[in-house]
């Protein structure tokens, strides 16, 4: 049976990606800070709350949602119709605790700069987002999840190979139909991935029944959550987020969204400008070969860049080989333009992708095939077998493969 090695060369990074920006503070952030002299408001004095005996204050937003018990709001009648109508204007669960102040913190100190670009790159998608939302029957202020995902990055990736403004992996990504190979990436694409995002967190809330466990399952899979709840024999996120059955990662990341959600929603009070991006709009031009967009600003006199910031989830920046029609996205106004003057504009001719590895499943042996540029010590280091054992298994006494031949690959 022959089996790709290079099955997920489509899922690899290319020229145009960025890596992921948005990391969270240290741990030691967490820990209570030491008094200082800033003007920024505290995020307790924000949004005020009732601590219930002992426990950490916290409060919950929107009786709708039916979030876990934990997120239970103490009303307090001497609050002022201020604080009321802002407490009100949420419709996700908001716990106000030190992991959530660390990271309001962290936000609006450490990277300042950085998410004051999240907030602007977010505004040119967010009406989209919010009325795809609306359609899936979700809160609009999930939104804000795409901030600690990406910074609403169309070019975002992970060391972890999660890719686009929603960080999708492309086994999720496919499940939720998104096209992902070696011309076209759809989690890229702000509409297609916000739609597959609705999808699935409208699941992981019919699974969970609480925003908090939601969340936590799209950052860290439903089945991870779900064998923390049961192991830990608890109901709640707040619960599981106090074991060591959730990487500290998905602890902190229920947190942090928390924080992003608090400031977004407030900027001004952090000290964040609210300037806007354009909105994200776009007419589409019916396109029946591969053409590149540079070609196409040469003719059309349509920028590049334009073009690369429309169509985020063509990876080569030329619409795909094998497509009868590509709806290629222009700028609004522009579409009869590029559609009169396509016949100008050349077909793009795509390099040969490389040579796909390839394996043969032997029984407990696996085959590689070599392929150009091989050697011995390359193979030996990529499969991380003893170079003498290489050569043993596949009784070799000289340094010398040849592509198309076939290696035994086992230790």
């Amino acid at each position: 049976m022959l089996v790709d090695e290079n099955a997920a060369a489509e899922d690899e990074p290319d020229a145009n990606l960025v890596p992921l920006d948005t990391e969270g503070p240290a741990p030691e952030a967490t820990n209570p800070p030491t008094a200082t002299s800033s003007n920024v408001p505290r995020a307790e004095d924000l949004i005020q709350m009732d601590p219930a005996g002992n426990a950490p204050a916290t409060a919950r937003f929107s009786d709708a949602l039916n979030p876990p018990a934990e997120l239970a709001l103490t009303q307090d009648s001497s609050r002022s119709a201020i604080n009321q109508t802002e407490h009100a204007s949420y419709n996700v669960p908001i716990v106000m605790d030190s992991s959530v102040q660390a990271h309001i913190r962290y936000f609006n100190t450490a990277i300042h700069g950085r998410f004051e670009q999240w907030l602007l790159r977010l505004s040119r998608y967010q009406p989209l987002v919010e009325t795809i939302f609306t359609e899936f029957h979700l809160p609009s202020d999930l939104v804000y999840l795409s901030l600690v995902e990406s910074g609403f990055n169309p070019y975002a990736y992970s060391r972890a190979k999660a890719t686009g403004p929603w960080q999708f992996m492309k086994g999720t990504a496919k499940a939720y139909g998104l096209r992902v190979d070696n011309y076209v990436d759809e989690r890229r694409d702000p509409i297609k991935s916000t739609v597959a995002a609705a999808r699935y967190l409208r699941d992981l809330y019919d699974l969970f029944g609480a925003w908090p466990l939601a969340m936590a399952a799209y950052n860290a899979g439903e089945g991870k959550v779900m064998r923390a709840l049961h192991k830990a024999q608890v109901e709640s996120f707040s619960e599981i987020s106090k074991t060591r059955l959730i990487r500290r990662e998905t602890k902190e990341y229920v947190p942090r969204f928390m924080a992003a959600t608090i400031i977004a929603r407030n900027p001004d009070r952090y000290g964040f400008t609210q300037e806007s991006a354009e909105p994200h709009q776009f007419d589409e031009a019916i396109i029946t070969r591969p053409v590149h967009f540079r070609a196409i600003a040469n003719v059309t006199g349509i920028p590049y860049e334009e073009l690369r910031l429309l169509n985020p989830e063509l990876r080569r920046d030329a619409t795909p080989p094998g497509d009868e029609t590509y709806h290629l996205k222009v700028p609004v106004g522009t579409k009869a333009k590029v559609e009169q003057l396509l016949d100008r504009i050349p077909t793009h001719k795509f390099p040969q992708l490389p040579e796909k590895a390839q394996f043969v499943a032997a029984g407990p042996s696996r085959w590689y095939k070599v392929r150009l540029g091989d050697t011995l010590e390359k193979v030996s280091k990529r499969f991380r077998i003893p170079l003498k054992t290489l050569k043993t298994k596949n009784n070799l006494s000289g340094p010398t493969i040849r592509p198309g031949d076939f290696l035994v690959i086992s230790r």
